[in-house]
């Protein structure tokens, strides 16, 4: 497909997904739509793609069985797309492992703004000079490099990471010690294209745990302060 970013379209509804499809390859994206999750993975069995937008109710497989066995085997971005405004599916879909999450119905403009923005902050950003591109953050053994966008444990190992849980923690090595609130992860890590829903700051907190805390139910290192918000409680050392 070129330079154009390559997206796997998940959509059963004929009338939305030629919608879709049209916006974003009329925008410059390249689109292969497929409508159920086995074809999901016959496509991702035979090409590369940059981003997944994934419908939540499908024929057989649902999406959010769907999400949570392919952002455990794969690396690469999913963005949500539901009927359903209810809180508890959202917070469901963001549990599994999507970046993001989008009610229908949507103005497919808003969708955009999305891919784009998923997508550059799954993106390595090119830095000023090699001294920069090689910046890597270290805290209490663990490294996260910005330009691989990569986190390694104490131990040496390779820690896989979604878009917007390595965000998540690039906005608290940023800012050790100090409280953030949610409002100011949300911006951190969505900027304007985030809605209301701060709830999902705190999935994205729990899913964080899981990776980084040996007890996650009693974390040492991203600390709750109650009412205020979370603090990464550790020297961060930047090189």
């Amino acid at each position: 497909m070129g330079d154009q970013n390559s997206i796997l379209l998940v959509e059963d509804d004929a009338e939305i997904g030629e919608l879709i499809s049209r916006y974003l390859e009329n925008n410059g994206m390249g689109v292969t739509w497929v409508e159920s999750g086995e074809a999901l993975d016959r496509k991702l069995a035979s090409a590369a793609y940059d981003i997944i937008i994934l419908d939540l109710n499908l024929p057989g497989e649902d999406g959010l069985s769907i999400c949570r066995r392919v952002s455990a085997s794969r690396d690469i971005p999913i963005i949500i797309v539901t009927a359903k405004g209810e809180d508890v599916d959202k917070i469901v879909g963001l549990e599994m492992g999507a970046d993001d999450y989008l009610v229908k119905p949507f103005n497919p403009r808003e969708l955009l703004a999305r891919v784009r923005a998923v997508l550059r902050r799954a993106e390595p950003q090119a830095r000023g000079n090699d001294d920069a591109a090689r910046q890597t953050f270290q805290f209490l053994g663990w490294r996260v490099n910005l330009l691989a966008r990569e986190v390694v444990s104490p131990a040496g190992a390779k820690v896989a990471m979604t878009g917007a849980e390595f965000d998540l923690l690039h906005a608290f090595c940023e800012n050790p010690n100090r409280v953030l609130t949610r409002d100011q992860l949300i911006n951190m890590t969505h900027g304007r294209t985030a809605g209301p829903f701060e709830r999902s700051i705190d999935v994205l907190v729990s899913r964080l745990r899981q990776k980084l805390e040996k007890d996650p139910k009693t974390p040492s290192m991203i600390q709750t302060i109650r009412s205020e918000g979370y603090m990464l409680s550790a020297p961060v050392v930047r090189a």
